[in-house]
């Protein structure tokens, strides 16, 4: 006798669905299940530090002094990476010789504090000086980057993909070797500059001086300073470089400017509108060549304004410095999503505070602070290949 139930087909099981996944896609399979597990021992290594601060000696002092700086260190990241951005929205090309961009700004800003510190003007009109180096390495890295834009990369524009990016590595290495020809590979030291604000109020900054009391006031650029200030309950004394937070605020306020030139102006639109779709843009009577040298020339303001902020800290430059930089400003794009402004944003603070928290957090040498960002970059593109904020690009684009 035939049942009166209607016949149901068999529906594949969670268990079954999830090993047809497995065989079908092994590799992801296996880089989820490694970053999982990498995952959840940081973050059981870092839970355990946290809360045995005795043994492990990662304070809430030690917290707070990494987090300044990693947010210093991280603006410049994000300044440098917003550059990368920029160019692979308008081009869809990574541009490897930004660090070199970068690395001109610090080196030509050099020379101009050094003609400063002759002339007398770094001693006494140091905000002058500090504006005028400025000035010059934002302008030395624009000439840099559209002499590249120009040269390098306009005639390759309907090249294989692949032919740009090598052109810019070669075009890396070229800027390098030119500066070490030019200027030598000693290492160059920006000379001290003191800029002292608010004598009024920091009286114990003030000396005796011919027989009479003298207040310059705080030093925001080279001074140190003991801070002690309550915390949730705890003491806490830190010894804080007000310069740190003159770079992340500075860096602040050109993202910002950014962020309003892209979004508010015609220009903005312009630019938008030809990382949409060139030959369209075209169309509508938008010169894209006049907007891919903008888009440069932005790149390169901001990487020029972190190379002078980068050195007034590290004092250093050589041929050579803008490389690690670079590769690390380019990770901060990655992680954010490359071609999203935010997502460069993002990312340089991310990797910063990651790069010079994480150390300690994890009870690691600080010399595998590169291995800490890179891992980072290694997991985040296993749970998200498009980085934090960036979009599943379409095929044409891809």
């Amino acid at each position: 006798m035939a049942s009166d139930a209607p016949s149901m087909t068999s529906q594949p099981s969670l268990l079954a669905k999830a090993w047809n996944w497995i065989r079908k896609d092994t590799i992801r399979f296996f880089l989820y299940a490694v970053g999982s597990v990498l995952l959840i021992v940081l973050l059981y290594v870092a839970g355990y530090n946290i809360t045995h601060p005795e043994e492990s000696r990662f304070t809430l002092e030690r917290l707070l002094r990494l987090s300044i700086f990693g947010l210093a260190q991280g603006s410049i990241y994000a300044l440098i990476a917003l550059g990368y951005t920029l160019v692979y929205g308008i081009l869809f090309m990574i541009n490897f010789a930004h660090g070199e961009v970068f690395m001109s700004g610090a080196y030509i800003g050099f020379f101009a504090i050094t003609a400063l510190e002759r002339n007398g003007v770094l001693a006494s009109q140091p905000a002058l000086a500090l504006a005028l180096t400025l000035l010059v390495g934002v302008v030395a890295s624009i000439v840099v980057a559209v002499l590249l834009e120009r040269i390098a990369y306009r005639p390759l524009r309907g090249a294989p993909r692949l032919v740009p990016l090598i052109t810019a590595i070669g075009a890396s290495i070229t800027l390098q070797q030119l500066f070490l020809r030019l200027f030598g590979g000693a290492t160059r030291t920006y000379p001290d500059l003191h800029l002292y604000v608010l004598p009024s109020v920091f009286h114990e900054e003030c000396a005796l001086v011919d027989g009479a009391t003298v207040c310059q006031g705080l030093d925001v650029i080279r001074g140190i300073y003991e801070v002690q200030f309550s915390f949730l309950g705890q003491s806490l004394e830190l010894r804080i470089r007000p310069l740190y937070f003159i770079v992340f605020f500075v860096a602040l306020t050109l993202m910002g400017i950014l962020w309003f030139f892209v979004q508010r102006t015609s220009t903005g639109k312009a630019m938008r509108a030809v990382a949409e779709d060139k030959n369209t843009a075209a169309l509508m009577g938008i010169n894209v060549d006049r907007v891919i040298v903008i888009t440069f020339v932005l790149g390169a303001a901001l990487a020029g304004a972190a190379a002078v902020l980068f050195a007034l800290y590290n004092r250093q430059v050589t041929p050579f410095m803008g490389f690690t930089p670079g590769i690390k400003a380019f990770t901060a794009a990655v992680l954010g999503g490359i071609g999203s402004i935010p997502g460069a944003m993002f990312g340089g603070l991310f990797l910063g505070m990651i790069e010079s928290i994480a150390p300690s957090l994890l009870g690691i040498p600080s010399q595998l602070e590169d291995v800490i960002a890179f891992g980072m970059l290694v997991l985040v593109l296993i749970f998200r290949p498009t980085g934090i904020f960036g979009e599943v690009l379409s095929e044409k684009k891809a």
